[in-house]
């Protein structure tokens, strides 16, 4: 069967957006011509516009009540809004995508609404959900997917409507390093059976520089910073972009290089032993492992999506229980409190365990950033003074100042995650668990989060995270633990204290 479709033409003509209750303008002024059939990379800093961009050609930015608009954006001649489902959004995050309970019936969702034939619409899953590397039967529960799942399940969702402008935000945030190469494969494949026009954001620039043909990079205010074949555009000759903090490669960003971590650390604050994690009402189970959470020390998690490594950390970070072996805190750590973390109050881990969600969005409590980095120290009943230079310490460092009134909910995905992890560095707990700290960042936010983390180790904090990000364990001198696919035992790499000190990064 043919599976071409009419690709997108895109054109901006002195286009701007700006947010409900914001001063500035997400995006201003873009003059931006797409061809159909053009794949396009879109790069720019953490807030610079970018996802806002692809949400207006996406037609779903909302009406007068969500913002102001001004100059004119149109797809094919005509207003993104008035020709919904010639775009296809992965948005930044997959949550926010899945909308029935089966895993068969969300990727059915889009082609159902679209009038798809039946035999069609499940031919159409089937190819999808095989072209993203989503192995589970038909009838599994999205509620049992992984975060990694889940990015997979909304892009094969969007796969079988065969839009004509194919808009990818991040959607290999959250994925290991096969599964990056699996969505990646996919998307090429697709674009190429369809003739489908692609913009894709990304931070990860070497997984789509060879696929695209152009790459548009947007700056401050969503302003045009540069436009061109990707060699030209990511060779940056007059360092504009780096000073941007855009990534133009995969390597460390250059900075100046930092102290190496201590080899073991202090004392275990978390003692697991044969400890086995699984989410509650879920048959899958990962372990049993026995790992140490040390004073003054860092670890990352990593491994395949579905793993159990999100599972481990809400475990470690007692907020689930375990499915087996024992889980116990340190005396320094609970502080004359029980010794299993899940036994605390809410105030208890305030100041003992900090976590750090992958969706930022399922922390959020208040209606402004500055609000919700006190939430935590207000908990504690601090004095107002204190709380308020705890505050504006944190808005400064994280580059979150500039939006200090503005809504959790409309901060570019970059943006959500810094305030996410302040939000715990706030209440200043004695271990952090962080899952996916460094997702968005653009090369400056990166080299700053993780400045930040390692500083909290330096000072006798632990800190143990949860990532893809290949360039994070060295950063930050840390023991790598892996967890295989299946939820065998997890093994641990041998800790290379000296990676900190071959990694480029300033505090």
């Amino acid at each position: 069967m043919d599976v071409r479709t009419r690709p997108s033409a895109v054109l901006a003509s002195r286009w701007g957006w700006r947010h409900a209750g914001r001063a500035r303008w997400a995006v201003d002024d873009l003059d931006l011509r797409i061809e159909a059939g053009e794949r396009i990379l879109l790069l720019g800093a953490s807030g610079s516009g970018k996802s806002t961009l692809l949400a207006a050609l996406a037609g779903v930015l909302g009406g007068e009540d969500e913002g102001e608009e001004r100059g004119t954006l149109l797809i094919d001649g005509v207003d993104p809004a008035r020709q919904r489902g010639r775009s296809g959004l992965l948005m930044q995050d997959p949550d926010a995508q899945v909308v029935l309970a089966r895993v068969g019936d969300d990727v059915a969702f889009g082609c159902e609404n679209l009038g798809v034939g039946r035999e069609e619409i499940w031919r159409r899953v089937s190819e999808s959900l095989a072209a993203v590397g989503l192995d589970v039967p038909f009838n599994q529960p999205t509620s049992a997917l992984s975060g990694g799942q889940k990015q997979r399940l909304a892009l094969a969702g969007i796969l079988a409507m065969r839009p004509g402008l194919l808009l990818l935000d991040e959607p290999t945030a959250n994925l290991d390093p096969h599964g990056v190469g699996e969505v990646r494969d996919a998307v090429e494949a697709v674009v190429r059976r369809t003739g489908s026009t692609l913009v894709v954001v990304e931070h990860r620039v070497d997984v789509w520089r060879h696929l695209v043909h152009r790459v548009i990079v947007l700056g401050d205010g969503g302003r045009l910073l540069a436009d061109g074949h990707p060699d030209a555009v990511l060779a940056d000759p007059d360092g504009s972009l780096r000073r941007a903090g855009v990534w133009t490669s995969q390597r460390p960003p250059e900075a100046r290089r930092g102290a190496a971590a201590p080899a073991h650390g202090g004392e275990v604050l978390l003692d697991a032993r044969r400890l086995e994690v699984g989410r509650p009402r879920a048959p899958f189970s990962a372990g049993p492992v026995d790992l140490g959470v040390r004073h003054g020390a860092a670890t990352v998690l990593t491994g395949a999506n579905g793993s159990g490594k999100s599972t481990l950390a809400l475990t470690l970070g007692g907020l689930i229980p375990e499915r087996g072996g024992e889980l116990r805190s340190s005396p320094e750590l609970s502080a004359g409190a029980a010794t299993r973390p899940i036994e605390w109050r809410s105030r208890q881990l305030l100041t003992r365990i900090g976590s750090v969600f992958q969706s930022p969005e399922h922390q959020f409590l208040a209606q402004s950033v500055r609000s919700e980095l006190a939430v935590g120290p207000r908990a504690l009943r601090l004095p107002q003074p204190e709380v308020t230079a705890r505050v504006d310490e944190l808005l400064v460092r994280l580059r979150l100042d500039a939006l200090a009134e503005a809504n959790p909910y409309t901060l570019s995905g970059g943006q959500k995650r810094r305030l996410s992890v302040a939000t715990v560095l706030a209440t200043r707990p004695k271990a952090l668990i962080l899952d996916e700290p460094t997702f968005g960042q653009d090369s400056n936010t990166w080299v700053e989060l993780v400045g930040m983390l390692r500083d909290l180790r330096d000072a006798g904090h632990a800190v143990l995270a949860v990532s893809h990000d290949a360039m994070l364990a060295g950063a930050l001198g840390a023991s790598e633990w892996v967890i295989p696919a299946g939820g065998h035992r997890i093994r641990a790499q041998v800790p290379r204290p000296d990676r900190a000190a071959t990694q480029r990064i300033s505090p």
